[in-house]
């Protein structure tokens, strides 16, 4: 038989097992929207890598860094191109993409990614939308140096892929910079 205390301590031992675990929101992630779950898996990822600033760079997004690169520094708004045009200026590679820096390119994709979850989780859709053109250009160019330097990926990370991903995203991009993505995808 069971006494009165040793009742209680098994109660109170089951209630704590029973408690859910709290996860720590990463400092980007601000607004309270759920996250489709392949951003949620992005910002998992990006947490122990990102740090915040104290300004915001959208309305309730803070700026964030990764490595060396801090988002307001790369800012696609602070151009007159299309966002898409911005991202080939910005974010080019040399003619031979082996050679480019790798760590570099990850790093500016992880501040657009972590942005992007930002936006998403206060409910910015707009410029998530113009965010995507940039981000998913540097994904392309990661697709680019990898397949450079003989490195298999898997269909999603395949530059043919990145490509389609930055054409339909490619908003307000004239004829000359889609030309131009397009003749990118063929130097690897």
């Amino acid at each position: 038989m069971f006494s009165i205390r040793s009742l209680t301590l098994l109660l109170s031992v089951s209630f704590v097992v029973a408690a859910p675990i709290r996860r720590q929101t990463p400092c980007f992630v601000t607004g309270s929207v759920t996250l489709p779950a392949e951003v949620q898996d992005s910002v998992d990822a990006l947490a122990p890598v990102i740090t915040c600033g104290t300004t915001d760079v959208f309305t309730g997004v803070p700026d964030v860094t990764s490595g060396g690169a801090s988002f307001s520094d790369i800012d696609f708004r602070n151009s007159d191109k299309s966002p898409v045009g911005f991202a080939l200026e910005t974010f080019a590679t040399p003619e031979d993409p082996a050679s480019a820096d790798l760590a570099t390119l990850q790093d500016q994709l992880n501040t657009y990614l972590a942005v992007e979850a930002g936006l998403r989780s206060v409910g910015n859709s707009a410029d998530v939308g113009k965010l995507k053109g940039p981000k998913f250009f540097l994904q392309f160019q990661i697709a680019r140096v990898n397949t450079a330097n003989g490195v298999q990926l898997g269909v999603a990370d395949t530059v043919e892929h990145q490509l389609e991903k930055v054409t339909k995203n490619a908003v307000g991009a004239s004829a000359a910079e889609i030309a131009e993505v397009n003749r990118l995808a063929t130097v690897v």
